[in-house]
């Protein structure tokens, strides 16, 4: 099988390819991301390494939130703060965080090849918090405090 050029042309425009260069560090250990922000949408990949931990219960006010786990695994809680239920989510599945939903307190579980939790959360509209990697986050944590989550 022979491998397809790449062409470029609208590349900074329309297209965004998977370049190891593009990914920066956050203010958490082990966690990386890639944002592509359109105008009504918003991608961000995270790379976070195997056994990452600081994550906790947030929710959005203004932003729906849908993420597609694509390598490694997700154990992570998401609906009512009271329901202790964790779910977990290997490479493939999806979950959808309507604004206001509850979610986070996640564990992130490396794949085999890498030790990386690769994650794909897409969000509308847009979070302006999401433009610089080093940013506090605009959400509604639990605990009342400010902080990074995913």
């Amino acid at each position: 099988m022979t491998a397809v050029p790449r062409i470029a042309l609208h590349a900074d425009q329309y297209c965004h390819f998977f370049d190891e260069d593009a990914f920066e560090d956050t203010a958490r250990d082990g966690f990386r991301r890639r944002v592509i922000t359109g105008e009504r949408l918003q991608l961000c990949f995270w790379r976070i390494a195997g056994g990452s931990t600081g994550s906790y219960l947030h929710q959005h006010e203004a932003h729906e939130q849908l993420g597609i786990i694509m390598r490694g695994a997700l154990d992570f809680r998401i609906g009512e703060p009271e329901d202790e239920a964790r779910t977990v989510l290997s490479a493939g599945d999806v979950y959808l965080a309507p604004d206001k939903v509850w979610h986070g307190d996640s564990k992130f579980i490396g794949d085999d090849e890498l030790d990386e939790c690769w994650i794909l959360d897409v969000f509308s509209p847009p979070r302006d918090d999401l433009r610089d990697a080093q940013a506090a986050p605009e959400v509604t944590r639990l605990d009342d405090t400010n902080g990074s989550a995913t």
